[in-house]
């Protein structure tokens, strides 16, 4: 069975945002000799990563809306200044999804493939993202 996780992107205003932002991380890490692999390190590590390597993505919920996600493609074993993290290795292409409102909370939370946004696709997904954030907000989208 698939299964996702969910994570605020803090700081980011937009998919461009995170998409820069983790561009630059990537290059920094090929810099300083590592893989250049796209990933976010959090302090908990996943009890269900079979399920979430099974098709699973990271969905980022950017300004209090569920606006993007990246496949799961594996999860390391990292420590930070001798404490143990966990590095989830994304996929490199960020798919935007149907915007939907959600609350701020901390860390990461499982989220079921039923409670999951469907990719945005078609005239939608060629929306300028903030006229599409607005629309959402509205309830025209």
């Amino acid at each position: 069975m698939t299964l996702h996780l969910i994570k605020l992107c803090v700081g980011a205003d937009s998919i461009a945002d995170l998409a820069h932002w983790q561009k630059r991380r990537a290059a920094e890490r090929k810099k300083n000799g590592g893989t250049g692999e796209v990933m976010h390190v959090t302090r908990m590590t996943p009890k269900r990563s079979e399920e979430l390597l099974n098709g699973g993505s990271l969905y980022w919920v950017i300004k209090g809306q569920i606006a993007a996600r990246q496949k799961l493609k594996a999860l390391k074993a990292v420590t930070r200044e001798g404490v143990p993290h966990c590095a989830l290795v994304l996929d490199r292409k960020i798919i935007p999804t149907v915007p939907r409102r959600h609350r701020a909370f901390q860390g990461w939370r499982y989220l079921e493939p039923k409670d999951a946004p469907r990719d945005l696709s078609g005239s939608k997904a060629d929306l300028p993202e903030k006229l599409r954030a607005e629309l959402t907000e509205l309830g025209l989208l």
